[in-house]
């Protein structure tokens, strides 16, 4: 079972959902954002606050909270059963390699795979918004 708090799993949820809701497509250029309708916004560029407040975030968090995140994405992503949850952790500290917040920034569906090892857990982030509001 992860010690991790089930709190700030989803708040690494709504952050990844932001970013996944990017619109890649378009390249920002020297044209005025008023013109284009501040379609800018949706760029990468737009939206770098987001992907910096969510990497911070998990850098933040301790060892241990970072690869019980690692282990969490797995489990939703079917990696590791919730059987093999202390093997998922150790594993996951052992892969380490470079910040953990770039590597699961990278995991497409991120999101979804953490809300899938929470369920697995009988986890959920229901009520998160209405608590953070």
């Amino acid at each position: 079972m992860p010690d991790i708090n089930t709190d700030k799993v989803c708040f690494v949820i709504v952050k990844a959902r932001e970013i996944e809701a990017e619109d890649e497509g378009l390249q920002p250029d020297a044209s005025n954002p008023s013109d284009d309708k501040f379609v800018s916004v949706l760029t990468e560029e737009g939206y770098s606050p987001n992907r910096s407040e969510l990497a911070e975030f998990i850098e933040a968090m301790d060892e241990d909270e970072q690869a019980e995140l690692v282990a969490l994405a797995w489990v939703g992503r079917g990696d590791f059963s919730t059987e093999d949850w202390d093997a998922a952790v150790v594993q996951a500290k052992e892969r380490r390699k470079g910040p953990t917040s770039a590597y699961l920034l990278g995991i497409p569906l991120l999101s979804s795979y953490l809300e899938v090892g929470l369920d697995a857990f009988d986890e959920s982030c229901d009520g998160f918004e209405e608590d953070r509001q």
